[in-house]
């Protein structure tokens, strides 16, 4: 079985005991936090291994770094394997930046948008505005209302009614 499956049927187990999965998950997401922290310090180095050996330079397991790798990989600038992921997959952690925080921001994972270590990557002023950009990209925005007497929007100078709202 993939590494990515066998994450999930652990993670997402919703028949496991509920206490567990509430520690497995706050084990996993302060392991998260101190591999972001980790990477963010020198934010251009494309770090690259097998799973295995990512596990193994971040002190964590297998199952973690999979998971670490599910989360991060919408964010890579070349994504991973992770369907078919194995052990000895190579795989790379090379984030583009900007996309990188806007997912974090989208996931609405403070402790890690929040990071001391972004400050050395963007002033605040453009975390802000990727945090503002990020948010209202997930806007639904309402076009005015059209009336029946109001000017047709096709521009032809008839009232709605006797253009393009005719049924």
């Amino acid at each position: 079985m993939a590494l990515l499956a066998e994450w999930k049927k652990v993670a997402y187990n919703e028949n496991a005991d509920q206490n567990k999965l509430k520690q497995l998950w706050a084990a996993y997401f302060q392991q998260e936090k101190e591999i972001y922290a980790q990477l963010l310090k020198q934010p251009d180095e494309t770090v690259t291994g097998t799973v295995k050996e990512l596990a193994d330079r971040y002190g964590v397991t297998v199952m973690t770094m999979t998971g670490f790798l599910d989360g991060i990989n919408d964010s890579l600038k070349e994504p991973n394997p992770i369907e078919e992921m194995e052990e000895d997959t190579q795989v790379n952690l090379g984030f583009d930046k900007a996309l990188l925080y806007k997912n974090m921001v989208a996931a609405e994972a403070d402790w890690l948008y929040g990071l001391e270590e972004w400050n050395d990557i963007f002033d605040e002023e453009t975390r802000k505005a990727l945090y503002k950009e990020q948010k209202s990209s997930t806007t639904i925005v309402k076009g005015a209302k059209i009336y029946p007497n109001d000017p047709c929007p096709c521009g032809s100078g008839k009232k709605y009614k006797k253009c393009c709202g005719r049924k």
